[in-house]
C-alpha cells in the first residue's frame, strides 16, 4: 500500500459512522485478551497491563464509563504453578484460575491505584447470564460500581465453571456484558490488528477495515485460539456479530493500539450495529438464555412466526422435544430441522403433548392462550 493510499484508508476509518459512534460512546465495554496480558514464561506482563490501564483511565477521565472484561486468569496462574503450557484438563484449569484470578485482580488494582481509582472484581458464569434473577443481580452490581467511580474488572469464574456451563471464551462474555450494562460500544483488544480475510501469519491476508453487513464477511476464514487463550479470531468474530446484532457497535483492534482504539477509534476493524437495539428480554431470549427444549412446527406455523411475526399456536406444532416448563426458553424448528426462532413457552412439555395440532377452539379455556406469544418470540 502506498503512503497516499494508507493515509486515505486511515482517514476513512477515522470518519466512518461506526467509528464515530465508538469514539463518542459514553459507556464502553473493553475486552482484553490473554495474549495481551500474559506469557507462558513470565505470567502477567505488568508493563503491558499498565499501558492498558493508562488507556482506560484516559477514556474514563474524558467522561466515559468503562467496564473491563479481562481474560488472563488461567494464563496468570500457569507460571506460579510451575506449568509449562496451558492445561487441558478441567481440574488443572480451575487450579490455575484460582491462583491467576488473585494475581490478575491484584495487578489491575495496583495499576489503577496510580490514579487513585478503585477496582472491583466481578466473576460470572454462564448461569449468571442465563438466569433472569442472576442476570439482574449482575447488572445491578456493575451499575453500582460505575456509579461509585470504580472500574469493574469482569472475568468468567473459571474456578467453578465447567465444560457444560462456561461461556466458551471471554469474547462472548464481553458481548453479553455490553448488552447487560447498556453499553454504547464494545472494544475487543487482542494480539491482532483487526479482522483479516485469512490468517495474517501465513501472508497475503488483507485487513478488513469495516464490516457493515454479513456480505462483507464472505470468504473470511477465522482461526481458533492460541497457546494462552480459548478464543481466537473465530470467537472474536462471533462475539462482534452478536453485539452488533443487539445494536452495539464493535471495534476489534490490537491491544498495542489501545490508545487509538479508545480515542479516535481509527484503528482495527469496525462492525456496524443494527439500527435498533434489541430489548433486554428479547436479547436474553436470543443470546443468553439456556434452551430447554424444541417445538417442531409445520410449514404454516413457520410462515406465521417468521413472515407474519405472529404468536405460535398449538395447531401448528407437530412435535415436542425435551423436558421443559412454562417460562423456559425453547427453540422453534421447521420441518427440515432448522432452528427458525427462539421463544418463551407458556406451557410445560407434558401439557403440550395433548395439545399438538389442535386449534384453540378445541381446547379448554386454560389452554387457549398462545404457546409462544409474539412478544416473547425472536426469529433467527
Amino acid at each position: 500500500m502506498t503512503d497516499v493510499a494508507a493515509e486515505s484508508d486511515s482517514a476513512a476509518r477515522v470518519f466512518s459512522p461506526t467509528r464515530s459512534q465508538v469514539a463518542a460512546a459514553k459507556r464502553i465495554v473493553v475486552k482484553i485478551g490473554s495474549s495481551a496480558l500474559t506469557s507462558l514464561v513470565g505470567g502477567l506482563d505488568i508493563e503491558r497491563l499498565d499501558r492498558l490501564a493508562d488507556a482506560v483511565e484516559a477514556r474514563m477521565r474524558a467522561g466515559t464509563d468503562v467496564v473491563v472484561v479481562s481474560s488472563g486468569a488461567i494464563g496468570a496462574g500457569i507460571a506460579p504453578l510451575g506449568l509449562t503450557k496451558r492445561p487441558r484438563d478441567l481440574a488443572t484449569k480451575q487450579a490455575a484460575a484460582s491462583v491467576g484470578q488473585l494475581a490478575l485482580a491484584h495487578a489491575w488494582g495496583t495499576s489503577f491505584a496510580r490514579y487513585d481509582r478503585t477496582v472491583g472484581q466481578v466473576l460470572l458464569t454462564a448461569e449468571d447470564i442465563a438466569r433472569r434473577t442472576n442476570h439482574r443481580n449482575a447488572q445491578r452490581t456493575l451499575d453500582r460500581l460505575r456509579s461509585l467511580g470504580a472500574v469493574a474488572i469482569v472475568n468468567e469464574n473459571d474456578t467453578v465453571a465447567t465444560a457444560e456451563i462456561r461461556f466458551g471464551d471471554n469474547d462472548r462474555l464481553a458481548a453479553l456484558v455490553a448488552h447487560l450494562v447498556g453499553a454504547d460500544a464494545l472494544v475487543l483488544l487482542s494480539d491482532v490488528e483487526g479482522l483479516y480475510d485469512g490468517d495474517p501469519r501465513k501472508g497475503h491476508a488483507v485487513l478488513i477495515p469495516e464490516v457493515d453487513s454479513p456480505e462483507d464477511l464472505d470468504g473470511v476464514v477465522a482461526g481458533s485460539g492460541g497457546a494462552l487463550g480459548t478464543g481466537g479470531m473465530a470467537s472474536k468474530l462471533s462475539a462482534a456479530r452478536l453485539a452488533a446484532d443487539a445494536g452495539v457497535p464493535v471495534l476489534l483492534a490490537a491491544a498495542s493500539d489501545a490508545s487509538g482504539a479508545l480515542t479516535t477509534a481509527g484503528v482495527g476493524t469496525a462492525f456496524r450495529a443494527r439500527p435498533s437495539r434489541l430489548s433486554a428480554r428479547k436479547f436474553w431470549v436470543r443470546h443468553a438464555a439456556d434452551v430447554a427444549g424444541e417445538l417442531h412446527l409445520d410449514a404454516g406455523a413457520v410462515a406465521a412466526v417468521v413472515t407474519k411475526r405472529r404468536s405460535l399456536l398449538s395447531a401448528g406444532i407437530t412435535g415436542v422435544t425435551g423436558r421443559f416448563y412454562g417460562g423456559d426458553v425453547v427453540s422453534l424448528v421447521d420441518p427440515g430441522g432448522a432452528v427458525i426462532a427462539r421463544g418463551v413457552v407458556a406451557y410445560d412439555a407434558s401439557e403440550l403433548t395433548g395439545m399438538l395440532g389442535r386449534s384453540s377452539s378445541d381446547l379448554s379455556q386454560e389452554f387457549q392462550r398462545p404457546v409462544v406469544h409474539a412478544d416473547d418470540l425472536v426469529p433467527n
